[in-house]
């Protein structure tokens, strides 16, 4: 195995590092301490440029070769933020914010980043610039997509980018990757359906929607059943209904919410269609009222071939070919690295974690034991590609 030496040597700071970050967990844009952090460790290890605010909260390092003879720039990305979820881990660095915790392991993606960066600052041993990327806002907040806009690749034109992320339960010492779409888009949905109200003794002086809202939570479930492709993915899942206050009283409106996911923008496309036909012409049958709003979030992660096959070979090194899974399934949870992706060709592999409660899970944690496997594969990719 290649897991490098400087890591050994910066190991115990570095697990501080993260278990610090953890301890202080920051959501969407609001990560300030964390950024400040990430920005003064960067500037302690020499970084050439150090660039805070981008997209609100982002953190961008820009870290020169001893040469650049081709003009060549590649990205790496972290992301920074955590969750709304109360930890149950009882570590000894468990989170000191109520009802906010690291339960995803960015406090180790952006530990494992900075480490690389380090090194790479140092040893300057490439041909090329390096673009390192801590980004806010990844849980739901479109984080990338702000620093896209606010002028992220244009400022720094980077060719090719790469992005990491841990897995649990992929043992530690394993990497894993999906050709293609690797995660899914992520769109929101909120149906508000307008009825008649009344007494629940007279249901005919009314328009119930209650029963309105029944019939097209059915209808939803068949857009994937009958109307997608079965050798395609989709899923659209109904998770709020909101309405209605007395148990002899119908309401006079009723409010759904839920998700789309899928891994194709064409049957993405398919969905909403379907999913406007339904809500218009049921709400029409029972002389109802009824509007969606479908607001698109993050679309499909895509992994470009050529550079997965560039990620492959950087994690190959460090574990051997053996433990470096190219047929990973796809996965329906989303990532807003997607956004880089579709703005640059790249690639986004996965890390095991080792034996561990599932990502968004109140007992999960990241594994310390991964910083090594995560810094070495890091510069071990940029002196491949930038060699």
């Amino acid at each position: 195995m290649a897991v490098e030496n400087w890591v050994s040597r910066q190991l115990d700071e570095l697990t501080e590092f993260r278990r610090d970050l953890h301890r202080n967990p920051e959501l969407l844009y609001d990560v300030e301490r964390t950024a400040s952090k990430v920005a003064d460790a960067l500037r302690a290890a020499g970084v050439d440029e150090v660039v805070t605010g981008m997209g609100r909260t982002g953190v961008v390092g820009v870290i020169r070769g001893n040469t650049d003879t081709r003009g060549r720039m590649i990205g790496l990305r972290a992301d920074m933020d955590a969750l709304p979820i109360t930890e149950q881990t009882g570590a000894p660095w468990t989170s000191t914010k109520p009802g906010v915790m690291h339960a995803c392991g960015h406090d180790g993606h952006t530990t494992m980043l900075l480490g690389a960066a380090r090194q790479l600052a140092e040893s300057r041993a490439f041909d090329g610039t390096v673009i390192v990327i801590f980004q806010p806002a990844e849980e739901g907040g479109a984080g990338a997509k702000a620093m896209i806009d606010d002028g992220l690749f244009e400022r720094f034109p980077v060719q090719e980018i790469y992005g990491l992320h841990n897995l649990p339960n992929l043992p530690l010492g394993q990497f894993a990757i999906t050709p293609g779409a690797t995660m899914a888009s992520v769109d929101e949905i909120r149906i508000s359906v307008e009825g008649i109200g009344g007494h629940a003794a007279f249901p005919h002086q009314t328009v119930d929607p209650i029963t309105v809202t029944a019939a097209l939570i059915q209808a939803v479930q068949t857009i994937v059943s009958r109307n997608v492709d079965p050798l395609k993915s989709a899923v659209v899942s109904i998770t709020t209904i909101n309405g209605g206050d007395a148990f002899n009283v119908i309401p006079p409106a009723i409010t759904l919410t839920g998700t789309v996911r899928t891994l194709d923008e064409g049957i993405r496309d398919l969905v909403e269609k379907r999913l406007r036909k339904a809500v218009a012409g049921i709400a029409d049958a029972f002389d109802a009222k009824a509007e969606l709003k479908y607001v698109r979030s993050y679309p499909v992660t895509v992994n470009n071939a050529a550079k997965l096959e560039n990620a492959v070979r950087a994690a190959a090194e460090v574990v051997g070919a053996a433990n470096v899974k190219t047929d990973l399934p796809p996965t329906m949870g989303g990532e807003d690295f997607a956004f880089m992706l579709e703005a640059v060709p790249g690639a986004f592999i996965f890390a095991g974690n080792g034996p561990s409660a599932n990502l968004h899970h109140p007992q999960y944690d990241f594994n310390d034991e991964l910083i090594p496997f995560g810094c070495s594969y890091w510069t071990t990719l940029v002196r491949q590609l930038l060699g």
